[in-house]
């Protein structure tokens, strides 16, 4: 049976003001070729609750009536794991200890595959502080106070079908010049390779070249590393827009906007009594407190012979010949224009959290009353309403979140 075609993508209100003229995007499964049918259309309408994007959670836990985005209980990849794994619940890394890789490249070469069809997880997250001197013990120290602190997750435009899981993903391995671990503890380049200039000949190691190089190690403590990275995502171009957009608000504190990435990396450890111990939690904190972390790190940095050779890249656009950039589904502007009102209405309201798409449809539907949604939540009395209300009204015109002392 053949993949269905996804359907063309329309972007939020506001998009034909400032979208790049030159943004196209291309709507295609991963490894296939770009098709030029589904250009988007700079001139939609508003966003309706139906074209809103969904959230990560969501993808995997829909509880809504109607057809689910994904198959009930199924994960990102679709096949399990061949093997327990521990996963840092801040971080998302994913660690294996077991021995069913070590004689196995094939099934190691497996593994990875199934790692890397899960995608990571981009984050944009405001942040804004300002200084203020506080009063402590009788002593006046400066401190920073978080004014606000917003972040929107940006998984769901990895993909041009979250529910068939449609993207452009490629699995590759590092090239020859490039300087990383290859089974060592200092990064280095091939054998015959120096910087751009090759001497040496012959092509690149595949996945499973070097999946045969980690049986074949010898090496007492060994690591496979896969990281999952997000290309063709300008970063620059976002910070610059959301800044302007914090600073409209007439915040005059510091804005820091950064971008975050969960599930980035996947540690595959042979299984030995130091790799067991070094992720046991109790034995950590011992090493921890009694401050033999002093000397168990640097023997673990020497001793760890690590393969840094394989990423799975989620192209988030991809040049074309005619030199435009085509995106696997919105550029950076639809972004920008799809969650900047939901964005300004959480700084102004204060607010410290992860938008979602209620935010993305409350902000195209509320009225002006940024913080009609924090009085709700604290069943506030009228009054109390009324003068939030007033204070964020005269802080957007007089100016917020300045230092003082």
């Amino acid at each position: 049976m053949g993949k269905p075609t996804p359907p063309a993508y329309t972007p939020g209100a506001g998009s034909s003001a400032d979208a790049d003229p030159d943004a196209l995007s291309l709507h295609t499964p991963t490894g296939g070729v770009s098709d030029p049918a589904f250009p988007l259309d700079l001139d939609a309408p508003d966003l309706g609750t139906d074209d809103l994007p969904p959230l990560y959670s969501d993808i995997d836990n829909d509880a809504g009536s109607g057809a689910p985005l994904l198959p009930p209980g199924t994960q990102f990849g679709q096949s399990a794991d061949l093997a327990p794994k521990q996963v840092d619940q801040n971080t998302g890394v994913e660690v294996f200890v077991t021995s069913v890789f070590e004689a196995d490249p094939k099934l190691l070469e497996k593994q990875v595959n199934i790692s890397a069809a899960k995608p990571p997880r981009p984050f944009v997250r405001i942040h804004g502080t300002h200084r203020q001197m506080v009063e402590e013990n009788g002593k006046k120290t400066e401190k920073a106070v978080t004014d606000f602190e917003v972040s929107v997750e940006l998984t769901p435009y990895l993909f041009s079908d979250v529910a068939t899981q449609l993207s452009w993903r490629e699995t590759r391995t590092v090239e020859n010049n490039e300087k990383t671990c290859r089974g060592t503890v200092f990064r280095k380049r091939a054998p015959g390779y120096k910087q751009d200039i090759e001497i040496g000949t012959g092509p690149k190691p595949t996945l499973a070249e070097w999946c045969h190089r980690y049986c074949a190690s010898h090496a007492t403590v060994k690591c496979f590393v896969l990281r999952r990275r997000v290309v063709g995502f300008d970063e620059e171009k976002l910070r610059s827009q959301l800044d302007a957009l914090v600073r409209s608000t007439n915040y005059r504190g510091s804005v820091c906007i950064t971008f975050p990435v969960k599930d980035e990396y996947v540690f595959i450890y042979n299984d030995c009594w130091i790799n067991r111990w070094r992720h046991t939690s109790w034995i950590r904190w011992i090493f921890y407190l009694t401050f033999l972390w002093i000397f168990s790190w640097p023997f673990l940095y020497f001793f760890t012979k690590t393969f840094e050779v394989v990423t799975a890249d989620w192209d988030f656009s991809r040049p074309q010949e005619n030199g435009r950039l085509a995106y696997v589904s919105m550029s950076e502007d639809h972004i920008y224009n799809t969650w900047a009102r939901a964005i300004s209405r959480a700084v102004l309201g204060k607010r410290q959290t992860c938008l979602d798409h209620n935010d993305l449809v409350a902000s195209h539907t509320d009225g002006p009353d940024v913080v009609a949604d924090v009085m709700d939540a604290v069943n506030a009395p009228s009054f109390v309403r009324r003068g939030v209300t007033a204070i964020a009204h005269v802080n957007r015109q007089l100016g917020w979140g300045s230092d003082w002392s």
